[in-house]
């Protein structure tokens, strides 16, 4: 299928992946994923049953300070889990011919890219779908429908907060994702897009 012709497709046919990393940092340079979560939306509806979560096992050393304060991850949680290597080809595997779905797309992909640089794995160039860019447009539309709107809020909880979602555990992969793909849904339905192009 050509790019184009799956740009103009309802965006109920699609099948998103919402992925959420936790990482040792913010510079994919010097710092390391340490989990992975992933939620697929397949006909406007999350598949819980077929999530993926995985810690990354070599990335645990480099977790002692800061990131166990954050995420709750042991050094040692991450002794016999997959590697780095074998976590990426699962995740690319899920994106091939698919829609990722993130929460503020350049951390992610910043950490994704350079994981399959390393790996040598070839970028799979999915189509990405970032909630942060839709909370703009929503914020774009409350504009043009009233003066001087209230400003959305781009984190993660508070835009859920501010949209009436269930608070979720933070900072951790699978718990975020899910909530990434809960905000999609919430946001696709109030800017009433129906075609995948409307949310790239």
């Amino acid at each position: 299928m050509k790019w184009w012709a799956g740009r103009r497709q309802p965006w109920f046919d699609a099948t998103y992946w919402a992925l959420d990393l936790e990482t040792t940092g913010l510079d994919p340079r010097r710092d390391h994923i340490l989990s992975v979560g992933m939620v697929p939306v397949r006909d406007g509806v999350i598949r819980w049953g077929e999530r993926l979560y995985t810690l990354v096992r070599g990335a645990g050393e480099a977790s002692e300070a800061g990131a166990l304060g954050v995420h709750q991850i042991l050094p040692g949680d991450t002794a016999l889990a997959p590697d780095e290597h074998e976590v990426v080809r699962q995740v690319f595997q899920r994106l091939e011919g698919r829609v990722l779905l993130v929460h503020h797309a350049p951390v992610d992909l910043r950490f994704l890219k350079a994981a399959a640089r390393r790996n040598r794995y070839r970028w799979p160039g999915p189509s990405v779908v970032d909630t942060v860019q839709l909370l703009y447009r929503l914020e774009q539309r409350m504009e043009r429908l009233q003066p001087y709107p209230p400003s959305l809020p781009r984190g993660l909880d508070a835009a859920r907060e501010h949209l009436g979602l269930p608070r979720h555990r933070s900072h951790h992969a699978l718990a975020d994702a899910l909530a990434t793909a809960e905000l999609f849904l919430a946001l696709r339905a109030r800017l009433d897009a129906t075609h995948l192009r409307q949310l790239l």
